[in-house]
């Protein structure tokens, strides 16, 4: 029995009622009004309950500290874009909280200098226009960056403001381009007109919450009056304009989503939307002259030849306007392989691989009638990422990282096939003292499941070190090794507040996730989703196996898809764990669908409305809650102004636990969107709260000495 000081009254509503009974009348809806009077009080109360509990001691202070340095450090790796000879950044740090939008020239940054223009300070924006904005992204139509639309988001939600800007005076186009507040995307066609898909005015939503209508928009009409190109039903998700390709080559395309994994293409050409015959797994991910690059998530048969899923692959464009597609291979993986990333250049096509969750790179050059496949001699046993490219040259800069060894920026010339380092961004911790292994867990039905362990290279296995695993497991995102230094992407921040600290970091990569393929993925769609908690609870029944910890020192986390990992993990095995950090999760399966963008995730889950929810119900966090069971402490983070994963969902579960007098600590950001925070201070609050719930969670207790 797990030793916990009880807080919260127990509530005789919660414990008489019984699941069953329970929800068929669920106390807790008035939580789903995310703006109501009741629900922010309701929120207000929790934050200032978990602020007095948990970040008015020492040790929050000095988590808050090491946390906002990390994250303030001056000299850590730029997120680049490149829009010509130009890189961009949106840079954060104590003065610019909420960024400042900036560029250099590609051969300044080359030669290390940090003379830096100004594009938009996000910060004096907002404060001019009292709003709290966050940088979405900007994309230009000519090659000076006169013309282009920069896309703001109110506190970091999915929705955007979408702004004409002029990035080399700094300044908005008068009467230019401008859509109000939207979840809403748009693609330049030339100077004067925009292929733009908008939720917002009379155009309407998909039972997503997405754009179900595409216009061309002409300069100095309104947007009601634009012509309409392509409408979709209701129950697609969303219908989106890109561009692919560059120069006289770029052509324009359109997605309608059936579900969040299917989709159908067609190419835009002369104001009509022209079908593609693509199979509908498919991701086309650039234009190379005349033929598309096409990512195959499932094998397509092509009259006599097959070509296997995880393949890219080279197709007409031309060939599939008149029905008849024309393919040849670029690029088919080994059955250890998988393709992790694609960046189309005219002189040939950038792709990082994963080996065993470890990064590769290729860069596959064109040749008059084929392909140089080029290996770049990347360093080995980490993440690889391409940072940015140069869509003429394929000139790229790629980012590499393991757990233990800062970021490193190469710049990759592709014309001499030559890698040189660029910056690397200094250590926030010792990674020297700990060793970085992998090990593989078998999963209930056999299965080999890969995960990383970060620990002191002089452990004692005497089953008491505290240990905490992240995961994810869905949607085909691949989980990589990153540097424990810095906060993102997910890793960050674990060197100085938990490795340093006498704490194992691991990282599981469980089925659902993308580490090995479309196929790693599809094992857990659906009636199969249990097989990535199965894997999950594996890989802790391993660490406890190896004696690496043991129940009482074991903690979880993970974020959104991950939060309902984590969530389904401490109701369907509350003996294994003792802490749980549970970000912007789904948790109430039964009404997910019903909540924002939730239902575009039906290709992913299932339909609860239906016969599915025989299969969700076994595993829905919210609705397999008992009351005579004793959980893990647990600490829910979200957003207000989340528009993708509701904030209900993390509200109504703190609720129901407490009420059973459960062990729960609550905090509700009031922007952030599906991030969760939107200045470095917001995130390093966060942070510190969540390892102070950590560190005061698996402090070992006399009685459980023992115990293993």
């Amino acid at each position: 029995m797990r030793i916990k000081v009880r807080k919260i009254a127990f509530s005789a509503l919660a414990l008489v009622a019984g699941n069953a009974a329970w929800a068929a009348q669920d106390p807790y809806l008035w939580l789903e009004n995310v703006d109501g009077e009741r629900a922010i009080e309701w929120v207000k109360e929790q934050n200032a309950e978990t602020h007095s509990r948990l970040a008015e001691g020492e040790l929050y202070q000095s988590l808050y500290q090491d946390a906002l340095a990390a994250l303030n450090a001056e000299d850590r790796l730029p997120e680049l874009s490149q829009k010509g000879d130009w890189l961009y950044e949106n840079h954060h740090n104590e003065e610019h909280p909420r960024g400042l939008y900036r560029r250099i020239k590609t051969d300044a940054f080359d030669r290390g200098s940090d003379e830096w223009e100004t594009v938009l300070d996000i910060d004096a924006l907002s404060a001019a226009e009292g709003k709290k904005w966050v940088l979405n992204g900007m994309s230009c139509e000519d090659e000076a960056q006169t013309r282009c639309l920069v896309r703001l988001s109110q506190g970091g939600g999915d929705a955007v403001e979408l702004r004409e800007f002029n990035a080399r005076s700094g300044e908005f186009v008068e009467n230019g381009f401008f859509s109000p507040l939207a979840k809403q995307w748009a693609t330049w066609i030339d100077a004067d007109h925009l292929l733009i898909t908008t939720a917002g005015g009379a155009q309407g939503a998909t039972d997503s919450g997405y754009a179900r209508t595409a216009v061309v928009w002409q300069r100095g009409e309104p947007l009601a009056k634009a012509r309409q190109v392509m409408e979709v039903p209701k129950d697609s998700v969303w219908v989106r304009p890109f561009a692919a390709g560059s120069g006289d080559s770029q052509a324009i395309f359109l997605t309608e989503g059936l579900d969040f994994w299917n989709q159908r293409y067609f190419a835009y050409r002369d104001d009509k939307a022209i079908p593609l015959p693509l199979p509908q797994s498919a991701e086309i991910e650039g234009k190379l002259g005349d033929s598309l690059v096409v990512k195959l998530n499932q094998d397509w048969q092509v009259q006599d030849k097959s070509w296997p899923l995880g393949s890219l692959v080279l197709v007409k464009l031309d060939s599939l306007l008149a029905g008849k597609p024309q393919v040849a291979s670029l690029v088919v993986p080994s059955d250890s392989q998988v393709v992790d990333s694609v960046s189309v250049t005219a002189a040939g096509v950038l792709v990082t691989l994963l080996e065993d969750v470890k990064g590769r790179a290729y860069f596959y050059r064109k040749g008059k009638d084929d392909f140089t496949r080029e290996p770049i001699a990347v360093p080995d046993n980490g993440q690889l990422a391409i940072a940015s490219y140069d869509e003429q040259t394929g000139d790229a800069y790629l980012r590499w990282e393991n757990f233990v060894t800062p970021p490193t920026l190469y710049r990759y010339h592709a014309g001499e096939d030559r890698l040189e380092q660029v910056m690397v961004q200094s250590p926030t911790f010792d990674g020297s003292r700990f060793k970085i292994e992998q090990y593989f867990a078998e999963s209930r039905d056999g299965t080999r499941v890969p995960y990383f362990a970060i620990m002191a290279k002089d452990i004692e296995l005497d089953a008491n070190n505290p240990t905490h695993i992240f995961s994810y497991g869905g949607f085909r995102n691949a989980l990589l090794p990153s540097y424990s230094g810095s906060y993102e992407p997910l890793n960050g921040a674990y060197g100085k507040l938990w490795l340093e600290r006498g704490g194992v970091y691991v990282l599981a990569n469980i089925r659902g996730g993308g580490e090995y393929g479309p196929a790693w993925h599809a094992a857990a769609l659906r009636e199969n989703r249990v097989k990535s908690y199965e894997d999950f609870a594996a890989v802790a029944e391993d660490l406890i196996e190896r004696r690496i910890t043991r129940p009482q020192r074991l903690s979880i986390e993970g974020r959104s898809n991950g939060g309902l990992l984590v969530g389904a993990s401490m109701t369907r095995r509350p003996d294994l764990f003792n802490a749980v950090i549970c970000g912007v999760p789904l948790l109430d399966m039964k009404r997910y669908h019903k909540l924002l963008a939730g239902a575009s995730w039906m290709g992913e889950y299932g339909d609860p409305d239906t016969a599915d929810w025989e299969f969700i119900s076994e595993y829905s966090p919210y609705q397999n809650l008992k009351a005579d069971t004793d959980y893990p402490a647990v600490f829910f983070f979200t957003s207000t102004r989340d528009d993708r994963v509701h904030p209900g969902h993390a509200r109504k579960m703190a609720a129901r636990m407490k009420a059973m007098g459960q062990q729960v600590e609550y905090y509700e950001n009031l922007e952030g969107g599906h991030k969760g925070s939107a200045t470095n201070e917001q995130l390093a609050h966060r942070v510190a709260l969540m390892f102070t719930h950590l560190w005061t969670a698996l402090e070992p207790q006399p009685e459980q000495a023992d115990k293993g």
